[in-house]
């Protein structure tokens, strides 16, 4: 056993609970008021005091000390176990960004060692080495402050590491901020939609991309629909459940699961347009003619209106890929036909861009907040408008009349004929005005 003295090699008096060891080294031991012995140590006898005030502050305030083997990790898992009340594709989530981005390196990290600059220094090789994006970035800090804020609440730690460090990565990292999801533009919308439209090989998705474009219906809420769910007769659609996809890592492997609306405001009812209608009666008559049925049932859930060829129920992955290659044959017919400029290719974009999009368009229209909000089943409005807005069904019926002038106002207001108008907004008349409209092609 090392030898301890009551004074360093210098003749320094020690403190009570204060050893200096033959090898140099200072210890601090300590009891406790559960009874547990614990020790600190360091080469300076002045860091070992700093460190000696820091563990008085902590006893003072009843900051437990965190075995010294309690990593990240081991915290994520008791907190994983012991989270309640979040959705099931949420949970998914968060153990897919903990496994694959947060556990390989700091998760190994010691709880009771961790710095604010160790968080720092983390996000920032997540950016640079891993080269992740911010909205990525933006999960990872949502889980971890998460599993750290746990520490916190049961007394090992005195504040939460994670705190201010994503909002200073963010103002130093300017440049590398994640773009606002760009809806497209009204021609970029119409280019896709008649591209989709008049090219054979893509035209069976046209209804789905152009119900998506026109609702505003988040993609599990899209391809959960059945058609028991649409009431063409009075033109609305009841949003009552969403598909999920589950990509688990276990023995489950993946599968689709219906779930409840992503919140209390998911539950509501969507009006259509008469071309919307005609889409959907597109997709039927595209179906009957094909001999192609919803042959699925997920969760007693059956009669799906999106299926494949095969008859099995649409879900986000295929729908994005199908996008890749629709928007890389456009670009490329774009690019053979010397149209290379800017505005007449399209952006690479997913499903949740065309919500983005339909919300846009929206806006644009003059409709309301409270309408906008309603349509798209945000549960989170300024709270004058719920008080003094009521959205009744009349309410709906006139602010989707609005959209729909708008959107035919838009597609004549290129045209030199100002005078030209419409009766209806069925799906032929949209078709047939995309058409006298070169300029958007």
């Amino acid at each position: 056993m090392a030898n301890k003295r009551r004074f360093d090699k210098r003749h320094y008096a020690l403190q009570k609970g204060e050893v200096y060891r033959s090898d140099g080294i200072y210890v601090y031991r300590w009891t406790d008021a559960f009874g547990k012995r614990h020790a600190i140590s360091s080469t300076d006898l002045d860091e070992l005091r700093v460190k000696e005030q820091k563990v008085a502050l902590n006893r003072l305030e009843g900051i437990k000390e965190a075995p010294a083997t309690l990593t990240v990790e081991s915290l994520y898992e008791t907190w994983k176990n012991l989270k309640r009340g979040i959705k099931a594709s949420t949970a998914s989530g968060y153990v897919f960004v903990f496994d694959s981005l947060i556990r390989p390196s700091f998760g190994k990290k010691r709880v009771a060692q961790l710095k604010r600059t160790d968080v720092r220094a983390f996000y920032i090789s997540l950016l640079e080495e891993r080269g992740i994006s911010m909205g990525t970035l933006d999960s990872v800090h949502n889980v971890l402050q998460q599993v750290l804020q746990y520490a916190v609440d049961d007394d090992i730690l005195r504040k939460n590491p994670c705190d201010r460090v994503l909002k200073e990565i963010k103002v130093s990292y300017t440049s590398m901020k994640s773009a606002k999801k760009q809806a497209l533009t009204m021609k970029q919308e119409i280019n896709f939609l008649q591209y989709l439209y008049e090219n054979e090989r893509y035209k069976h998705w046209f209804p789905t991309f152009f119900i998506m474009a026109n609702t505003g219906l988040r993609v599990g809420e899209l391809t959960g629909l059945r058609w028991q769910d649409v009431d063409l007769e009075n033109g609305t659609i009841d949003v009552n459940h969403t598909l999920y996809y589950f990509n688990h890592r276990d023995e489950k492997g993946s599968y689709l699961s219906i779930t409840t609306p992503k919140t209390e405001n998911g539950y509501r009812k969507v009006a259509l347009t008469k071309a919307v209608k005609d889409a959907f009666l597109m997709e039927k008559a595209y179906q009957e003619l094909a001999g192609i049925k919803s042959i699925d049932e997920i969760d007693g859930y059956d009669g799906f209106i999106f299926i494949n060829r095969f008859g099995h129920v649409q879900h986000q992955g295929t729908l994005n890929k199908a996008l890749r290659r629709i928007i890389r044959d456009f670009n490329i017919e774009a690019v053979e036909a010397g149209k290379t400029d800017p505005d007449n290719m399209l952006p690479h974009f997913s499903c949740h861009i065309l919500r983005h999009t339909f919300a846009t368009r929206l806006m644009e229209s003059g409709v309301s907040l409270k309408y906008l909000s309603g349509t798209l089943g945000h549960s989170e409005i300024q709270t004058t408008m719920d008080i003094y807005v009521s959205k009744t069904d009349e309410f709906s019926q006139r602010e989707n009349k609005t959209f729909e002038d708008y959107m035919k106002t838009s597609f004549l207001g290129s045209t030199d004929n100002k005078s030209e108008t419409m009766n209806t907004s069925s799906l032929a008349e949209w078709i047939k005005i995309s058409k006298e409209n070169p300029e958007y092609i």
